[in-house]
């Protein structure tokens, strides 16, 4: 990590007022935890869900970090990009929070980073999958502890191939979620020789798919590759089936296709084979005992988004150990946390050079209602970052 960079981070932590005038006076004071998530709102199941699983980490440590006990000051982003910016400065200086964790929505989170740039603090992005928060907009004192675009589909490329695919169309919706999303799935499908002979790109937010499938079924391709999410997912599954295609042409996809969603899908989804770095049926000793403490303390069963707020308190909780709960020190907070290894539900993880998690990626299939993780599709796959400079 760059010194100077280091050092104009720390000069803005001071000029923020984020630093105290003691060590001994920070101790006697909770570890103070900025929430920038969704409490209402489309999104507000995930908001939810990551809140869960950061407090349940949390709570498993006693309710603690690095000895000191802990406030959560909780703000609705609403989702709501433009007033990003103007939240991210209500928790760092109003506020005076020792970290921030969000958000959800991509859009949001750059207007968090512009604010994350300017005055040092720490932030950690337990969910939006932009590619740039730790590519070309990466900033020592920025994590994330989620997934990226890329990290999610580029693994069922050489799947697809694999599988004897060589002729595949892509559909998503025209946003840049869904393009980064795609462009993954090409990247790696093309590198290993086979081609993408359409890319439909459906209005945002739109569910009217009826067109789209009868110019699918007219070309006729070996497999459909698709990124759509929350109901847009559910409604694509369900017309995909519906108009007798998923027999014929196999449907592939992003994980967040399906996740949260299976029930929904009420039998369309059986057969539908999605990559993702979590299913719940993953079969090791801390997700077994993660989906047990977690549909105790909740009363319902964990997703990706809750793995994501668990991992997130689990980094909290190992890196202020190392630094004694000293969060004055934010060189030293910032190295515990890039050095941070997690035996996490969702398997081994830690962290690159950009700060991206280098985590597995799994290969599921819904069967009787459930992702079953049928093979690993990368292992330990890093994002290449080569736009961080830092």
């Amino acid at each position: 990590m760059n010194n100077t960079f280091k050092k104009t981070i720390l000069a803005s932590l001071v000029s923020a007022g984020m630093m105290t005038s003691g060590l001994a006076a920070a101790d006697e004071h909770p570890v103070k935890l900025g929430l920038m998530l969704p409490y209402s709102g489309t999104y507000t199941a995930l908001g939810e869900a990551i809140t869960n699983g950061l407090k349940l980490a949390i709570e498993q440590n006693d309710g603690q970090l690095g000895g000191r006990d802990v406030e959560y000051v909780q703000l609705d982003s609403e989702a709501n990009p433009s007033k990003a910016p103007q939240n991210m400065s209500r928790l760092v200086k109003g506020d005076n929070v020792d970290f921030v964790i969000g958000p959800v929505h991509s859009g949001v989170a750059m207007g968090m980073l512009r604010v994350a740039k300017q005055s040092g603090a720490i932030t950690i992005i337990p969910n939006a999958g932009l590619g740039a928060a730790t590519n070309q907009l990466c900033m020592p004192n920025v994590f994330r502890t989620s997934f990226s675009m890329w990290q999610n589909s580029y693994p069922m490329g050489k799947v697809a191939y694999d599988q004897g695919h060589r002729e595949v169309v892509t559909i998503t919706w025209d946003y840049a979620g869904g393009k980064e999303d795609v462009a993954g799935f090409k990247e790696a499908f093309e590198a290993e020789g086979g081609e993408v002979v359409e890319e439909i790109f459906v209005p945002f937010p739109s569910t009217e798919f009826q067109s789209y499938l009868t110019q699918i079924a007219s070309i006729d391709p070996d497999a459909v590759y698709t990124f759509f999410a929350g109901g847009g997912g559910v409604s694509f599954v369900r017309d995909y089936a519906a108009a007798g295609l998923k027999d014929s042409i196999p449907l592939l996809g992003s994980g967040f296709l399906t996740e949260g969603n299976v029930a929904a899908l009420d039998g369309a989804g059986e057969g539908v084979q999605t990559t993702l770095h979590y299913a719940e049926t993953l079969d090791n000793e801390q997700n077994q005992a993660f989906v047990e403490a977690y549909q105790e303390a909740y009363g319902k069963a964990p997703d990706t988004y809750a793995v994501q707020g668990y991992d997130t308190g689990a980094m909290l909780v190992q890196a202020l150990d190392k630094v004694d709960g000293n969060t004055e020190d934010k060189e030293a907070l910032i190295e515990a946390l890039a050095s941070v290894e997690l035996q996490s539900p969702r398997g081994p993880m830690s962290f690159s050079e950009s700060h991206h998690p280098i985590q597995n990626v799994y290969l599921r299939e819904i069967q009787d209602g459930k992702h079953e993780v049928v093979g690993v599709a990368a292992e330990q796959l890093e994002v290449p970052d080569d736009a961080c400079k830092m």
